[in-house]
């Protein structure tokens, strides 16, 4: 063997990447003067893909399997360096591996809300949440565009490109028909599908595609949730009356239980008063023409009774609020409670101004008892 033969011989390298990261999208590898010799041994591993780039443009790309490096198996780059009749010594070319491997839970979501119309309920502020899989489609494209000189690349780098992408699209895709808010859920997976397909085209101009996306959850305003709930209430509920009847009496059994806190005959009157305001206002704004019971043909309309001669109601300022009608019986649970006090501003029927407790004759009755 010559010295030039054992020269030659120390001069093959072995060029590989070994993922070390599963959050690495691409690697540049790196030697003294980016020199490769001739008939180094270039090794991709399944899941990977070699780009070669020569002065900033891709000159060959090797799919997964062991290349031996010679102006045979290098057209381009050959073209681009001028190798008319082969090469001996090292040259110089950048080479990149790129992961081709899916990328998966990646997280989306949209940072303010979609404005939306609702077929019922009209204009609604919306938000949505997902998860997508990532991965590199176009290996040169993506090295060309997305990498560039980077000596590594991972999937954080690029994540909130792709996630302003996602909910763009999204929000094209929410905001182009009008939807039923009741409906939402049942079409979680065409709205991702719809998503998908528009965000392609931006996609595969960056060398990426995304293989999956899902809409988790696309979340209402929380006065929207809170009416739905209440409605939901309301229906399971069925007959008010019976439902009122059994929070008065849950009462008066609290308040039995309770006996520091004004007694169980204070909390009968405040029990009955409030079942008959609830079922009342509850029974009321359930009427379909706004509060007016509906009456069967034929049969005489219900007439509310008057007021009973001489009975006092006094409505109380509560938080800036006035509460009320509460007739003697309910007075004197607030006082027994301490809600009522002799600075607690009352008014009823006939009084010009709101005026103290302590000042009015029927109720400092009730507070010196």
């Amino acid at each position: 063997m010559t010295l030039r033969d054992m020269i030659r011989g120390e001069l093959i390298d072995v060029i590989e990447w070994i993922e070390d990261s599963p959050d690495v999208m691409a690697w540049r590898f790196t030697r003294p003067d980016n020199e490769i010799k001739n008939g180094a041994q270039l090794i991709v591993r399944p899941g990977q893909t070699a780009v070669f780039v020569d002065e900033g443009r891709v000159a060959d790309v090797f799919p997964p399997g062991r290349h031996e490096l010679s102006t045979g198996n290098l057209p381009v780059l050959s073209k681009l360096q001028g190798w008319k009749y082969g090469f001996e010594s090292p040259f110089k070319a950048d080479v990149v591996f790129v992961s081709t491997r899916q990328f998966p839970n990646q997280k989306w979501g949209t940072k303010t809300p979609v404005m939306v119309t609702d077929a019922e309920v009209g204009a609604l502020r919306l938000r949505a949440y997902g998860t997508y899989i990532a991965r590199v489609h176009d290996a040169g494209a993506f090295v060309t565009e997305i990498v560039g000189a980077n000596a590594a690349f991972t999937i954080e780098q690029i994540a909130d490109q792709v996630r302003d992408l996602i909910v763009a699209r999204f929000a094209q895709v929410l905001g182009s028909e009008s939807l039923s808010i009741l409906k939402l859920a049942s079409r979680y997976s065409e709205l991702g599908g719809r998503t998908l397909t528009q965000l392609q085209p931006d996609l595969a101009a960056l060398g990426l595609e995304l293989s999956q996306l899902i809409v988790e959850s696309i979340a209402l305003p929380d006065e929207v949730a809170a009416t739905l709930d209440q409605r939901t209430r309301i229906g399971l509920i069925g007959d008010v009356s019976a439902y009122a009847a059994l929070q008065a009496a849950d009462a008066i059994r609290d308040a039995a239980r309770n006996p520091g806190g004004g007694g169980a005959g204070a909390a009968v009157g405040v029990g009955i008063g409030m079942a008959g305001q609830l079922a009342q206002s509850v029974a009321a704004a359930m009427q379909p023409n706004g509060g007016a019971a509906a009456v069967p043909r034929g049969a005489p309309a219900a007439v509310a009774p008057p007021p009973i001669p001489g009975a006092a109601f006094f409505y109380l300022a509560v938080g800036a609020k006035p509460q009320g009608p509460f007739d003697v019986v309910a007075l004197k649970a607030r006082v027994a409670d301490g809600s009522l006090t002799a600075d607690t501003l009352v008014w009823r029927e006939g009084m010009a101004n709101w005026a103290p407790a302590g000042q009015v004759e029927e109720v400092a009755g009730l507070l010196r008892k």
